[in-house]
């Protein structure tokens, strides 16, 4: 038994005519008809009565509710997998970075939403170093992360350099200087994002080579909720420009002059994860086009 007679025996029903159904599925009448006596012979009943007019037995009628729908079942998954070969379906797993996830991602997937509403998506908001574990073990599709730690299985293609200025409350001794420097953060409460944030990595590295050991006040493990630390007085931080678009109330901005250290976010993908024409590779083109 397979689908072909299957399709055979349920267009025969439809239809109520053997010769009717070999014209519409391009056979001959003869061919119908081994067909139907092969299914018989599988299924060990009789599934139609012959005669001048043809009748469905008892087993004939169970079997041609379940063939519908088996049939709709495999037009459904048919349609399904042309539209993913086309890019209008599927599922897409990304993961992201904080500052990605929340300030620049919305923004690129709203079109691509609206265009292709059938692939669905989700989204995992993580650090670099995990994103790219869950990259190796096949658990996302792409990553939008800093330069990660590569080998093989693994693509990264940069797409931008996130700069970074200092957020510290207004009233800060700080705040009135026209110049800041690595220097001017000496006993100063730094606050600052988990221990694996690439931000915190490239911040510490910078104050060590410029011989300061920075008094850490407090570490949270959210970029975006840093400012909000700030705000309450809690001590200054180093915060990607995207975040702190518009300072919080009761705080100020400042550059670092001599903290020439932007990170960089791109595309982390499996070597082995590229098919043109799907929709991952038509959100990941979006992508790119936006910066």
């Amino acid at each position: 038994m397979d689908l072909r007679t299957i399709k055979t025996f349920y267009t025969i029903a439809r239809l109520g005519s053997f010769q009717k159904a070999a014209d519409e599925l391009m056979y001959v009448q003869s061919t119908v008809t081994m067909q139907i006596q092969k299914l018989e012979t599988d299924l060990g009943v009789k599934l139609i009565e012959r005669g001048k007019k043809i009748h469905l037995t008892d087993a004939g009628r169970v079997f041609f509710d379940k063939a519908d729908l088996l049939l709709r079942d495999l037009e459904y998954v048919q349609n399904t997998m042309h539209e993913w070969v086309h890019g209008e379906a599927g599922k897409i797993r990304i993961g992201a970075i904080e500052p990605m996830a929340i300030y620049r991602l919305p923004e690129i997937l709203e079109p691509f939403n609206k265009k292709y509403p059938k692939v669905q998506i989700s989204i995992q908001v993580n650090n670099t170093q995990t994103l790219t574990k869950m990259i190796k073990d096949g658990e996302l599709d792409i990553a939008l992360c800093n330069t990660p730690v590569l080998d093989h299985t693994t693509l990264f293609e940069p797409l931008l350099t996130e700069q970074v200025s200092l957020l510290l409350p207004a009233a800060h001794h700080l705040a009135e200087r026209d110049e800041i420097y690595l220097a001017d953060f000496k006993n100063e409460r730094l606050l600052l994002g988990a221990f694996v944030c690439n931000y915190r990595i490239n911040l510490e590295k910078s104050l060590v080579e410029a011989g300061i050991q920075p008094q850490v006040g407090l570490e949270i493990n959210s970029m975006s909720a840093l400012k909000e630390y700030v705000q309450a007085g809690l001590g200054i931080a180093v915060i990607p420009d995207v975040i702190i678009r518009t300072p919080p109330v009761g705080t100020t901005t400042k550059k670092v002059v001599d903290l020439n250290v932007g990170v960089v976010t791109g595309i982390l993908r499996k070597t082995n994860n590229i098919t043109a024409g799907t929709a991952i590779e038509r959100l990941i083109a979006l992508i790119k086009e936006n910066f």
